[in-house]
Order: structure tokens, then C-alpha cells, then sequence
């Protein structure tokens, strides 16, 4: 198994440099550990190791496992919880939760870990895997055990219900005089369409300015964020798309599906991820937009399955899209201009609500530093905020994250 996944990564004499190591290891393990270990959950998790290391995306699936994620990816209307998935740590964690799920209902959030789901422990569990078994028919239920990072560190153990999970809609207002407010909460097909519909209202309506929010937008597919910053943008490159064996794309923006010209703000947080990450890169680096509150997740790949001899597969990051400097959005996320960091509940009840929900703009801190952005600019912003000029702005992930990602 260990021998296919190399064969594929790299040549011959390579392959066999590093083959003869591992075999070494091997050898001492089952001689000289302090017990005989079982060597097949010694390869696996070597796998696990191997693919961890490079790409916390990835996962290796046996015939099994393979065969019911070809189903699972057959059957979107399948049941499930709204929860989009990384690896950290060795274990499942939480990229986000999709807003009116039942996973953000019940207060989960972007880094939290899943250490077990039907009592299940998700430790080297291939990440495929643990969203096999988060899906299910619509009124089933599912056990997760979650250590919070915002609290204790004990687990706490939630019962959810599965449903037929539904992308929250675009919504918009005006929040101040000359000011529209557009909330992208997803980027599944259609939505930039959605969008613009939106940006076309808000005009109508007398707005000067747009407060573009991306907070809590995980969902959806990477191409949608780029028609989403076409929207904004008269010309320029707006990402490239690059991997090994993949052909090379460069997205450029076109004058014709230019809508809005207006001043605007982009605002993301730690829940920010793939097609949003992407339309706030491109706004940013081609000066069309500022970039106000938490650095993005930094979730920008394609993914495939690579099918292996054993009838199994590897899912992995085949290639990686670019911001239009040549940053690896995945690596990096994308670094706000402004850094605003959320308001931190204060009290057991606060915890208890969904972390996506709309606060009132009195305490919407990093809203309120968009607006305050967008009436003085972002640099005299910068240097107002205490500590923020040199500043480094908070990771993305709480928790420590084991070597590069891909």
C-alpha cells in the first residue's frame, strides 16, 4: 500500500531511497517494540502520517471506504449535519458549520475538534471517512464528542439530528446612510448571480459604499468566489489554479460582468474559506478592496480521488489556487488589512448560541471597524488601533498545525 502511494509521488530511485528507511523502521518496530504490534495498523497509520504531513485534506480509503464515498458523493440529498471538515493534530476538526445547521445550532465552530462521532475515536480516521459517517437518512441521529477551543478542555459530548442541509440565502440592508451591507454566507453555484441581484437593489436604494461580508463562508465551490469578485472588478487576474499533473488556468476578470464600482470593504474571519478566501484575495491584491477582521481559514484546492491498486483511493489536493501575487491561498489564508478580532462571549448563555448569529451592530466589532474603514481609510484605521500597526493578526487555527500545508 505504502509502496502504490510513493510509486505515484515521485521516481523510481527516490521511491526506493526512501522505501529502504521505512522498511528499516519497520523491521525495528516489530523486533525491538516493547510488544509485537499488529503491523497492518502499523502501515495504516504510517499512511495516515504520510498523507497528514503534506495535505491535511487528504485521506486513504480501503475498497470499503471508497465504494461508500462514491455513493455519498452520488447522493447529494443525503441527510447530514452541515459541518465542513480538516485534519489537525491527528484528529477531525471543524472548518465550519454551515449557518442554520444543525451543527452551528448547536454551537460548533470553526477549530473545534471531533474526536469521536458515534463513539467512534477520529484519531488517523480518514477525514473522507468521518464525513461518511456524518451523513445519514434526514431525522437520524449521530453522537459527536467536541472539544471546544474557546472552553474547557474537557469534550463535550452532542446529540444532533440529520437534515437535509440548505445553503443560508444572500441577504442585504442598508446599516447607515450611503452604506449597503451584502452578507454572502456560501458560494455554492448561483450564488454570485444572487449577489449581484442583491448589489443592484442596494443601489437602487441610494448606497454609496458596500461592506462585503464573507464571515462563515466555507461552503461551496472556489470558481464561485471568482464570479463573485468579477462583480467588482473592471480587469486584472483574479487567481491561477496550478498542480502537478494539472493543466495550468489563469481566471482574469472582464470588463462586461463589472456591476459594482462603489468603495468597498471585504470582511472575514476565521470561518472564511475556499471561494470566499479566493474573492477576497482578488480584491485585495488588485487594490479594488481592503480586507477588515480575522485572517481566512486558507482552504483552496482541487480534489480528486486517485484510485490505488488495493481497490482503495487517495483524496488529495491535486492543485492549488493562487491569489494574483502568487500566494497559495491554501497555505496562507488571506491577511485583513485591519485586523478585528470578534467579541469573545461573556457568559454561558452567549456560548450557547449559534456562533453565526447576527449580532446588532453595537456589538459587531469587526463590522463596526468595516464601517470605520470605509469613512477614513484603512491605513489611518491601522494606526488608530492600539497594537495593530506591526502587528501580527491571529492565527486562522488555534490549535498547532504539524508541518506545511500543501
Amino acid at each position: 500500500m505504502l509502496g502504490t502511494l510513493l510509486g505515484r509521488a515521485a521516481g523510481p530511485e527516490n521511491v526506493y531511497s526512501h522505501l529502504s528507511v521505512f522498511t528499516e523502521v519497520l523491521s525495528r518496530i516489530k523486533s525491538e517494540y516493547v510488544e509485537e504490534p499488529d503491523m497492518q495498523d502499523v502501515t495504516l497509520g504510517a499512511v495516515h502520517g504520510l498523507l497528514e504531513a503534506i495535505d491535511p485534506y487528504a485521506s486513504y480509503l480501503n475498497r470499503e471506504q471508497y465504494e461508500q464515498y462514491a455513493r455519498m458523493m452520488k447522493n447529494n440529498g443525503k441527510g447530514g449535519v452541515g459541518l465542513i471538515l480538516s485534519r489537525r493534530v491527528g484528529y477531525v476538526s471543524v472548518v465550519d458549520a454551515i449557518p442554520g445547521s444543525p451543527a452551528a445550532r448547536a454551537g460548533i465552530d470553526t477549530g473545534d475538534m471531533i474526536e469521536a462521532i458515534d463513539g467512534v475515536a477520529t484519531r488517523d480516521m480518514p477525514l473522507a471517512f468521518a464525513e461518511i459517517l456524518l451523513r445519514g437518512a434526514p431525522g437520524t441521529e449521530v453522537r459527536l464528542s467536541v472539544l471546544r477551543v474557546r472552553e474547557s478542555a474537557e469534550p463535550q459530548e452532542i446529540k444532533l439530528v440529520r437534515e437535509e442541509v440548505r445553503y443560508p440565502p444572500v441577504r442585504s440592508e442598508i446599516i447607515q446612510e450611503g452604506i449597503g451591507h451584502v452578507r454572502v454566507q456560501s458560494l455554492e453555484p448561483g450564488k454570485s448571480a444572487e449577489v449581484a441581484r442583491h448589489l443592484e437593489r442596494l443601489m437602487s436604494l441610494g448606497a454609496r459604499k458596500i461592506i462585503l461580508d464573507l464571515r462563515d463562508s466555507a461552503a461551496g465551490e472556489p470558481k464561485e468566489g471568482l464570479e463573485l469578485a468579477d462583480l467588482f472588478l473592471d480587469e486584472g487576474t483574479l487567481s491561477s489554479l496550478r498542480g502537478q499533473k494539472v493543466e495550468r488556468q489563469e481566471f482574469r476578470a472582464s470588463r462586461e460582468k463589472t456591476l459594482c464600482r462603489l468603495p468597498l470593504v471585504v470582511v472575514t474571519n476565521r470561518g472564511t474559506a475556499r471561494g470566499a478566501e479566493l474573492a477576497a484575495a482578488a480584491l485585495l491584491e488588485n487594490k479594488r478592496a481592503e480586507v477588515v477582521g480575522e485572517r481566512s481559514y486558507g482552504d483552496a484546492a482541487l480534489r480528486r480521488p486517485v484510485p490505488l491498486d488495493d481497490g482503495g483511493a487517495v483524496i488529495l489536493s491535486v492543485a492549488k489556487f493562487y491569489s494574483p501575487s502568487g500566494k497559495a491561498v491554501q497555505d496562507t489564508g488571506v491577511v485583513p488589512t485591519v485586523v478585528a478580532m470578534a467579541r469573545e462571549p461573556v457568559s454561558e448563555g452567549e456560548r450557547a448560541i449559534e456562533p453565526q448569529a447576527e449580532l446588532p451592530l453595537s456589538q459587531d466589532t469587526i463590522l463596526q471597524k468595516a464601517i470605520e474603514v470605509l469613512a477614513k481609510g484603512a491605513r489611518l484605521v491601522a494606526q488608530e488601533t492600539t497594537g495593530q500597526e506591526g502587528a501580527s493578526p491571529r492565527p486562522a487555527h488555534p490549535l498547532p498545525v504539524p508541518g506545511p500545508r500543501p
